[in-house]
């Protein structure tokens, strides 16, 4: 079967030529719609537990995470470099010197090629982007941008607290600088259409960005939403429909975007629903099947020739390489 889509991946091994792999770390931040600043509770699906593994690992310094995380990469997948990857929580929202402290200690490493930072956009400044920028001049600097949808109603039904044009403020101020956005969006958030999915494909199409992470909308213990699903107030979709949602979306991609995630899931025993999103291959097949049935790829809707025809741009940027 010819691939449909490009892999993050597939940029790795045109920007390093080598096995790199990220290492997560979870460096003690929280987040403004959890410590009052904006709300308390955080967004409706959110469990931190069931995206982060060092978060239920407890207390360790970076420097520990990184040392631990990277002889793990090396042993199960011959690592030979690595992006420090801050996951958890908003890892923008600190003050300047906690941040740059944290990132250094990650950066340390002479193995380390990248940083990758996730936040969401209001808590950037053009100070956390001066800081950023600085790193960008040894190191490859991705910042992971959790927006989800573009759709503010969507946004305060999951108390989101933050809006699409706070995104669209602060995309404007990140793009002309020397580093690479990651995009998130979540498929199947409560209330949304299959025609609201397709309009945050379009409009985030309008930006430049490098890489995209979609999220499927999955129920995890201990939030919001579970207390919502269990009362039949929210459904989630079945992995067909999952599939059609995807291949809706990747077809408003800009063909030289890196998929770096095409779905979702969380650790048994912290997942509700569905249980179809543990299987991630089958889950992947899926989608690729659908591409297939369709004979459609990421970015037709926006002219891009089938990716077999034509090779994307390699999303290069100024910075040099350790």
């Amino acid at each position: 079967m010819r691939k449909r889509y490009r892999t993050f991946g597939d940029w790795i091994r045109e920007r390093y030529g080598c096995r790199v792999h990220k290492v997560c770390v979870d460096a003690g931040f929280t987040c403004p719609n959890r410590d009052g600043t904006r709300a308390v509770g955080g967004c409706t699906f959110c469990n931190n537990e069931g995206f982060s593994y060092n978060t239920r690992r407890g207390a360790r310094s970076v420097r520990e995470q990184m040392q631990e995380g990277m002889e793990f990469m090396r042993n199960r997948y011959k690592a030979q470099r690595f992006i420090a990857y801050f996951q958890p929580y908003s890892n923008t929202y600190a003050p300047i010197e906690v941040l740059r402290s944290r990132y250094d200690e990650a950066l340390s490493f002479p193995e380390v090629v990248a940083l990758s930072v996730g936040t969401r956009p209001d808590c950037v400044s053009p100070a956390v982007l001066d800081l950023l920028e600085g790193y960008a001049q040894q190191w490859d600097v991705w910042i992971e941008y959790g927006l989800q949808t573009v759709h503010n109603r969507t946004l305060e039904r999951v108390n989101r607290c933050d809006t699409y044009e706070n995104f669209v403020q602060i995309m404007e101020q990140t793009i002309p600088r020397p580093m690479r956005i990651c995009i998130h969006v979540i498929l199947g958030l409560p209330g949304e259409s299959r025609e609201d999915m397709i309009e945050t494909a379009q409009r985030i199409a309008e930006f430049p960005y490098q890489s995209l992470k979609i999220h499927l909308m999955h129920v995890m213990r201990d939030t919001a939403l579970a207390d919502q699903y269990r009362r039949g107030e929210v459904s989630v979709l079945t992995r067909e429909e999952y599939a059609e949602r995807v291949a809706d979306f990747l077809e408003y991609v800009p063909a030289d975007v890196a998929l770096q995630r095409l779905s979702a899931d969380a650790p048994r025993e912290v997942l509700i629903a569905p249980e179809w999103c543990l299987n991630r291959t089958e889950t992947v097949r899926a989608i690729e099947n659908t591409l297939e049935r369709r004979n459609t790829w990421q970015g037709k809707r926006l002219g891009f020739p089938p990716p077999w025809e034509s090779a994307p741009g390699r999303l290069e940027l100024s910075g040099s390489v350790r």
